[in-house]
């Protein structure tokens, strides 16, 4: 097998944003870099079910008030 075809593959630690740590393998950085996460599973909506704003309008009903009195 190929050496050079192939990255580093080392342990960092990932910060999530209450604090805890945990170590992971990855190709990011380089050995013992720290990664602090801005979002993560415990505070984003998509993964706690928590009220995330949809926007009612779409494109196509914006399109149509701004053209209604066209033609």
């Amino acid at each position: 097998m190929k050496s050079e075809g192939h990255p580093d593959y080392h342990f960092i630690t990932v910060v999530m944003t209450d604090g805890t740590e945990y170590q992971t393998r990855t190709t990011y950085g380089s050995e013992g870099d720290r990664l602090t996460l801005d979002i993560d599973p415990t505070t984003h909506p998509a993964w706690t079910g928590g009220n995330a704003r949809v926007s009612e309008r779409g494109r196509v009903s914006k399109f149509k008030d701004k053209f209604k009195g066209f033609m």
